[in-house]
């Protein structure tokens, strides 16, 4: 078959190496000059920095594309697991180290904050069979086939639905089962990890944790564009053949039937089309003239984010690769951001790449990745709000880490919802597409899929599983499974 995928983002990318691999002809198209969206890279003043996603997790997903392609993953891409997951610091002074592994990651707990270890264990252990229970079915599957729910380990998951948290919020869960004010804050974060609020987001993402302190946190080689770079390589390799610079303007259409698409003027006639645009995008721009799931699309969004890009000239022993500097008042930037505004006391999280890479930065120096979280735009002044937070920022680390950090700054670039949008068309400039702040948020994320229009597919964050690589990957599988089942 031929096959059309509009976006080289990181499942655009995938189910591109994915369905070459089976000997279909695949074309690429891309307005960028670059793969990968959102999981890119760019270098300034002889600094590199990733530019998207800077925590990798559930690895087996990379590798898995390599392996159904035909190919071993190791040959052309390593990662390693890094002991720390994170370093958390809050304003009064305290700070913990999150060890990778569980028991270590519960000591540390206890030293600091005292809460006995075997809660927490306890906790990471429930989170683990939640996973088990419900996320290797819904999450690698998709929700909107029969075929899924007859399935027997889905219809022994429903009945253990009572037991999942899906009707408390993450952070009833987190004040019921781990209580210390601190330690509450610290798993009320991974909300975040899909653009969420922990004070609405069902408890069933507890099951999030499981990735970092039980399967692992991970650094590839070469930085986080490793991953868009080995697998855009796998799908060359393979055959697909990507179009830079070159958007699609239009999907085409014919008797409710994908028949092509149409990029800087020219009709290019496929058997199937694959969407990695923004859900949204994809039907207001590139299908003007058919009927919209309107209510699927005006959704919620997910947060945003403003990041400042900095070179920095100096060293920080005691900061990790991963590094957050909490808030005092979490619940209040929530409730800010809820209202579309940006909190003054903002918790802050810092990415260092050269602590596991140190040609990203000058020797003596560092590459700092340092974002917040900020609402979607909505016609914010977000030139104010970017000055503003920078200042509170810098003021935030500089107490906690004693140095002026201003007089560090050797170099900066800035991201904000704006020009997330502009560079990777995600609607709002929202980093998971919708939220998952109720309980049928899962549910109500647009198919991977449309009976509307018949050869017509979605991958990436906008869609079924979600936002974040690792859901990015398992939409990009998904869909080569329905496609390779399909009869035309």
């Amino acid at each position: 078959m031929k096959i059309g995928i509009i976006g080289a983002g990181i499942a655009g990318v995938a189910i591109a190496a994915r369905l070459a691999a089976r000997g279909h002809t695949v074309e690429v198209f891309e307005t960028n000059d670059y793969p990968g969206g959102k999981l890119s890279e760019f270098k300034q003043d002889g600094y590199r920095f990733d530019a998207g996603p800077s925590l990798f997790t559930m690895p087996m997903f990379v590798d898995a594309v390599f392996e159904d392609s035909g190919e071993a993953a190791i040959a052309h891409f390593q990662y390693e697991r890094l002991p720390i997951v994170c370093r958390y610091h809050w304003e009064d002074g305290t700070y913990l180290n999150a060890w990778a592994e569980a028991p270590d990651f519960a000591a540390e707990i206890e030293r600091v904050l005292d809460v006995p270890r075997q809660k927490v264990l306890d906790f990471l252990t429930k989170s683990r069979s939640k996973y088990l229970v419900s996320g290797q079915i819904f999450l690698e599957k998709s929700l909107h086939k029969l075929s899924t729910w007859l399935n027997l380990r889905v219809v022994k998951a429903l009945f253990q639905i009572p037991s999942m948290d899906i009707f408390r919020s993450m952070n009833a869960v987190h004040e019921r089962d781990l209580g210390h004010p601190k330690l509450v804050q610290l798993f009320n974060r991974f909300a975040t990890y899909n653009g969420s609020d922990p004070y609405k987001a069902p408890g069933i993402l507890t099951i999030i944790p499981h990735f970092e302190h039980g399967i692992g946190a991970f650094y590839p080689k070469g930085g986080m564009f490793s991953i868009t770079h080995s697998l855009y390589k796998l799908a060359q390799r393979k055959g697909a053949v990507f179009h830079f610079k070159q958007p699609v303007q239009e999907i085409l259409v014919e008797k409710n039937k994908i028949v092509g698409l149409i990029s800087k003027g020219e009709h290019h006639l496929f058997d199937v089309v694959v969407s990695n645009m923004d859900v949204y995008y994809t039907y207001k721009k590139l299908l003007p003239h058919e009927k919209h799931p309107e209510r699927t699309l005006q959704q919620e969004r997910s947060s945003s984010a403003l990041i400042y890009y900095w070179g920095i000239r100096s060293n920080f022993p005691t900061l990790q690769l991963h590094n957050i500097f909490f808030s005092q008042d979490y619940k209040q930037e929530f409730d800010k951001m809820a209202a579309g505004e940006v909190s003054d006391d903002p918790t802050v999280y810092v990415n260092i790449t050269s602590k596991y890479s140190p040609n990203d930065a000058p020797n003596g120096h560092e590459a700092w990745f340092v974002m917040i979280n900020v609402p979607a735009d909505q016609g914010q002044d977000w030139d104010e709000i970017i000055a503003r937070s920078r200042s509170n920022v810098i003021r935030k680390l500089s107490k906690a880490l004693g140095l002026d950090i201003q007089s560090l700054i050797a170099t900066e670039a800035i991201l904000d919802p704006r020009s997330i949008e502009a560079k990777t068309a995600s609607f709002q400039g929202a980093l998971y597409g919708t939220s998952s702040n109720s309980q049928m948020a899962a549910f109500l994320r647009h198919p991977n899929f449309t009976n509307r229009l018949k050869h017509l597919y979605f991958v990436g964050g906008s869609v079924h599983p979600g936002g974040g690589i690792p859901l990015c990957l398992l939409s990009a599988k998904i869909v080569d499974e329905l496609i390779s089942k399909r009869t035309f």
